[in-house]
């Protein structure tokens, strides 16, 4: 069955990490929906509108991955939503995947989910989160949360989240198709 994620979304939201992670899920075969708790035309923080596919609704099970872009207004506005950080509680205590980068992890404090997780976030939103251990990683899995520190390390959040949904082989697929492959063999040399 195909696995499913939904990418939540608030005016202020940080669109490249919302954007990117929605490309990659799909090209690994990942179904995506993206959800506004706002109308379906969400304003990002650099000021560019993308049309949500849903409103926010109470009646929103879980899907197997649950993903929060930065973005400091969008993170501050999903953490007061009661209904999101509810939504998150039931994925992290059902074992899904919940996962959120730059800003994104304040989000998953008000959630109440980061207690005894590692972690990491956009530099400066450390003394905001109840982790056990912060860490400096460009993106940190800890079970079932995955956090990553902002838009240049959007690729390794994606690898994090196509890697814990579906296998290693599908992420060489996105990574050879993006060409993430050459860059970093690029880089290395």
């Amino acid at each position: 069955m195909k696995k499913q994620a939904i990418v939540l979304l608030a005016d202020g939201f940080e669109l490249v990490e919302a954007m990117t992670v929605v490309d990659y899920l799909k090209r690994a075969g990942i179904g995506v929906t993206t959800v506004s708790i706002n109308e379906k035309d969400v304003m990002s923080q650099s000021d560019v509108y993308v049309r949500a596919d849903e409103i926010y609704s109470e009646g929103i099970t879980p899907p197997d991955a649950l993903i929060i872009p930065g973005g400091a207004a969008g993170a501050k506005a999903l953490a007061s939503h009661d209904g999101v950080t509810s939504l998150i509680r039931r994925a992290a205590e059902a074992g899904k995947i919940v996962a959120a980068i730059c800003a994104g992890p304040t989000v998953l404090e008000a959630a109440g989910v980061l207690d005894g997780k590692k972690g990491t976030s956009y530099p400066g939103f450390d003394e905001e989160l109840s982790y056990a251990s912060y860490e400096d990683g460009l993106a940190v899995t800890d079970g079932n949360i995955i956090t990553s520190r902002g838009p240049a390390t959007t690729i390794f959040f994606a690898e994090h989240l196509i890697r814990a949904l579906t296998s290693d082989k599908v992420w060489g697929k996105v990574e050879k198709a993006i060409l993430q492959d050459r860059v970093i063999d690029t880089y290395k040399s």
